[in-house]
């Protein structure tokens, strides 16, 4: 029996559970989402690591340091070493990477205070399925390619000094576009907002392994 003045709460609980769905999807979802994220950005760090610790054991690719005749024979397989240990990485086994969502991949010459990308020598490699060179050793093509590599590179293995005491720095940084796993972005734009893509970025630098000459 209800008493004056007061009015029947039939359907309360379903108008409140329908106010808040949203927001617990929001939560739940945006958890879920930030493990996928931070599994793919795991391997994008990983292979970063790796191919900077391929281009800092490989240095000018053997012999003497220089760029000309009968200097480092064979520094143009250094760079396609680099982006095969790149490679290596996000097609691992387990890896959740998108190999084909990886926009770029820099080998630059890094600045050895601060480790940035500010020295106006870098090397760009962009996806292309399957046209990159073949790195020596394997038997099948890169899946990305530079223009310009290898004559044209603006920092040639070749002219990478692993001499002290001007040892040079090298740095390796890669751009993925993260595509959500989740209807996390839907459940954003409820709210007016929210983008189905995300761009993780990584870069490692590492001095090169220092020779005493």
């Amino acid at each position: 029996m209800l008493r004056p003045g007061r009015r029947p709460a039939r359907g309360q609980g379903v108008v409140e559970f329908a106010l808040i769905l949203p927001l617990f999807l929001l939560i739940l979802l945006g958890m879920v989402e930030f493990g996928f994220i931070f599994t793919h950005d795991l391997t994008v760090e990983y292979a970063t690591r790796e191919g900077a610790r391929a281009g800092s054991a490989l240095d000018n690719g053997g012999g003497t340091l220089g760029c000309g005749v009968g200097q480092s024979p064979n520094w143009p397989t250094v760079d396609p070493l680099v982006i095969a240990a790149v490679e290596r990485v996000l097609a691992s086994p387990g890896s959740q990477v998108v190999i084909s969502n990886v926009s770029k991949i820099v080998i630059y010459k890094a600045n050895p205070a601060t480790g940035a990308n500010d020295q106006g020598m870098q090397d760009v490699w962009t996806y292309s399925a399957g046209a990159g060179p073949i790195p020596t050793g394997g038997t099948q093509h890169l899946n990305f390619v530079d223009s310009s590599y290898p004559n044209g590179d603006a920092w040639q293995a070749c002219a990478r000094t692993n001499a002290t005491p001007n040892i040079n720095s090298i740095g390796v940084s890669l751009t993925y576009t993260y595509h959500f796993q989740t209807p996390l972005a839907a459940v954003e734009s409820f709210f007016g907002g929210g983008s189905p893509t995300l761009t993780l970025t990584d870069k490692t630098v590492m001095q090169l392994n220092p020779s005493s000459s």
